[in-house]
């Protein structure tokens, strides 16, 4: 999709001077219509930045079991990422309790079949990093809360949330036990989170973060391994909905 936008702005003083007064937006949806008529002068022009985007783009990573979303409270693509956090983590030498990966974060939906470079970057297209922190069982629990408060977010397969239809959290549960508010728990999440964003301030009292710049450490690269990886061992990427944040009824 094209978004348009139109400004108005006012001079004041001399002509060199602007100040903008109003910003409005519009959406223009760009699919096959506008593919009816091509213009065969116009794509023969772009035929030499197409071959090279398609390069970069096409090659195929690995494979999908099924069509998946990210979604609240829970949804099988917001799952799998998260899951994916945690796996990435033995490569770092951590070990991991729980992993976190935000519902803004993810900006398309995963195909079925056929995984491309592409894919991976339409799903996570910002330049976000694998991050890790320490935080305590109440900070953890605190934590929890704020995403209740979203109505849920992307964690790993060991958290287990009830929250309730007001977005409160009713009980937290990580590898199975109540969490211990005393306890210290090591989390893997994007470095953008530890920032206290998406309404998850909590994040902002994780200690001994390890937070790799080099560009090697951007989500979307530790897709694409796990995507591989699993093509090596031939098997197909798949994750299921399993009830690790469930509304009380």
């Amino acid at each position: 999709m094209l978004a348009l936008a139109t400004m108005t702005m006012l001079a004041s003083g001399c002509q060199s001077h602007y100040e903008v007064a109003s910003v409005q937006r519009s959406r223009i949806l760009v699919d096959a219509r506008y593919d009816a008529n091509p213009d065969e002068q116009a794509a023969e022009f772009l035929k030499p930045y197409k071959h090279v985007v398609d390069s970069i783009m096409g090659p195929v990573v690995g494979r999908s079991a099924k069509y998946m979303t990210a979604q609240r409270p829970e949804g099988e693509l917001s799952n799998l990422l998260a899951d994916i956090l945690v796996w990435a983590a033995k490569d770092y030498g951590e070990k991991v309790d729980f992993g976190v990966y935000n519902m803004g974060g993810v900006r398309a939906d995963l195909p079925k079949g056929t995984v491309t470079y592409g894919d991976v970057l339409d799903i996570a297209p910002f330049e976000n990093k694998i991050a890790f922190g320490t935080m305590t069982g109440a900070e953890v629990l605190e934590l929890f809360g704020q995403m209740a408060a979203v109505g849920g977010e992307g964690v790993s397969h060991s958290v287990r949330m009830v929250i309730t239809k007001d977005g409160k959290l009713e009980s937290a549960t990580i590898n199975g036990e109540a969490i211990d508010p005393a306890k210290e728990y090591r989390l893997t999440t994007i470095d953008y989170l530890l920032g206290g964003t998406d309404k998850m301030e909590a994040m902002k009292k994780c200690r001994n973060v390890n937070a790799p710049k080099d560009a090697s450490n951007n989500s979307r690269f530790i897709i694409m391994n796990y995507f591989r990886d699993m093509q090596k061992q031939g098997k197909e990427v798949n994750a299921e909905i399993e009830g690790r944040v469930t509304v009380k009824k």
